[in-house]
């Protein structure tokens, strides 16, 4: 599998502009790449039951660290909510609610974590309660797509040429809602292809995917592994020299050694988020071709046509699913110019047991594209975990945006940099040591993806992101 076949199993195969791009590479440190959450802090009361903490987290992802932190405070990992799954390799800041004594959670150390105990509450955060995300993000080894080396001024002139062609063509502060590469897997896109064999029931098949799927650029340690359970089966011989950073799959090898052949069992050692985000995965692979399709067929992500679906977008910037309006003729200049005030925005199916199509060109695009990833007619019922069953539901097909800036970011030592830096471009891929350095800064809404917003700019392979 090499970086086009990924950027393919993720539905990521088109750009809103034909542009030249900035290449480059993200990521290089950890302080490269930084989120801070934006939502409101639930109502503190010295008598409630739970803890509220502030984290910033350095190179921690969200459910590992919850399954640490769970296992420290000695709770279930399902006492313990947040609103969002952050990036790894960053810096992260969120807030997480915790059933837990409070002078417990202040206790708690960990390497490369700091926790802010806020106070009390009787309110737990619910998956997407945040408003947003604010990001500062450094793009390094910025190239052209022949992989030579630009300055900062011929990178800054194109990310702003980007910018200015995005907005005349989705709108203002707009671009396309692709689902980002960390809902499937930058270098290993595994999510969507456990989806499939969850909607089918076949737990032998995702517990197989989920431990022995090949990747890309994998450690060797991590690839041997892998390998095999590909060519064994053996749980005990696979847990000998499993990586102990692979806690996930640990547990679901422990539970097989325990109970050989419990494969929904084995499943369900993962955490219920990430249970459900495998299925959400496949939807989002769904939704990102059907965005593709748009572009690839000349119709707009933004300027409704007829039989499309559109959404009332609400203050926090999401849509109101409730109340979902099919284009007609007869209403189309009125719900355009809604499309373009931001009171209305286009959507695009993330399909389930109760998707339905339109008999429009909107409506067959979404049904093709069902047809060619071979999910027509499928109920979308999980009878093992019913809680995954889902019915659909619809996302815009375009996304706003705010407070961008773009500028050049100072050079830091070798040294300082990772290996992935050190180690310089590999095979077709876009950046070079020797380019500049750009820090580019936004406020996105909750649930999408800076990545794909980088993508845009930098138009480079998704083993750069």
């Amino acid at each position: 599998m090499d970086p086009a076949e990924i950027a393919a199993a993720c539905g990521l195969t088109d750009f809103a502009t034909d542009l030249e791009g900035i290449g480059g590479i993200l990521k290089s440190r950890y302080e490269d790449f930084r989120v801070e959450e934006v939502g409101s802090t639930p109502a503190l009361d010295k008598k409630g039951r739970f803890t509220v903490v502030r984290t910033t987290l350095t190179n921690w992802e969200t459910n590992r660290f919850v399954g640490k932190l769970a296992r420290k405070l000695g709770i279930s990992k399902n006492r313990i909510w947040f609103s969002g799954t952050k990036d790894k390799r960053a810096i992260t800041t969120q807030l997480l609610v915790i059933d837990a004594p409070l002078a417990k959670v202040a206790s708690i150390e960990m390497p490369d974590v700091d926790i802010e105990v806020l106070g009390r509450s009787h309110q737990k955060l619910n998956f997407g309660d945040h408003s947003g995300n604010r990001f500062t993000i450094t793009v390094r080894g910025c190239s052209d797509s022949e992989g030579r080396p630009l300055e900062a001024k011929e990178a800054i002139a194109r990310v702003n040429a980007i910018f200015d062609s995005m907005q005349i063509r989705l709108g203002e502060g707009k671009f396309p809602n692709w689902i980002g590469p960390q809902r499937f897997g930058a270098t290993r896109p595994v999510t969507p292809v456990v989806g499939r064999h969850i909607i089918h029931d076949d737990w032998e098949g995702a517990v197989n995917t989920y431990l022995g799927m090949e990747g890309i650029h994998q450690q060797p340690e991590v690839a041997a592994f892998r390998e095999q359970w590909r060519e064994t089966k053996n749980p005990e011989g696979c847990l000998e020299i499993i990586p102990n950073h692979l806690g996930f799959e640990k547990e679901m090898l422990l539970h097989l050694k325990k109970k050989p052949d419990d494969w929904l069992g084995s499943f369900r050692t993962l955490p219920n988020n990430l249970q459900l985000m495998m299925v959400h995965s496949l939807q989002s692979e769904a939704f990102n071709r059907i965005i593709a399709k748009r572009l690839e067929n000349g119709y707009t992500l933004s300027e409704p046509i007829c039989g499309d679906i559109v959404g009332i977008v609400k203050d926090s910037g999401k849509i109101d699913i409730a109340k979902l309006v099919e284009v007609e003729e007869t209403i189309l200049s009125r719900i355009s110019r809604n499309c373009k005030n931001g009171r209305l925005t286009v959507t695009g199916a993330l399909p389930g047991a109760e998707s339905q199509h339109t008999d429009s060109i909107p409506g067959r695009i979404e049904a093709e594209v069902i047809r060619n990833m071979d999910l027509e007619g499928k109920s979308w019922e999980v009878k093992g975990i019913p809680r995954l069953t889902s019915k659909g539901s619809r996302r815009s097909l375009t996304v706003s945006f705010s407070e961008f800036s773009v500028e050049e970011a100072s050079e830091i030592e070798p040294d300082r940099l990772g290996e992935r830096f050190i180690q310089g471009p590999r095979e077709n891929e876009e950046w070079h040591p020797e380019g500049c350095n750009l820090r580019l800064r936004f406020t996105l809404p909750s649930g999408t993806y800076a990545t794909v917003l980088m993508r845009e700019f930098m138009k480079a392979p998704l083993t750069q992101y």
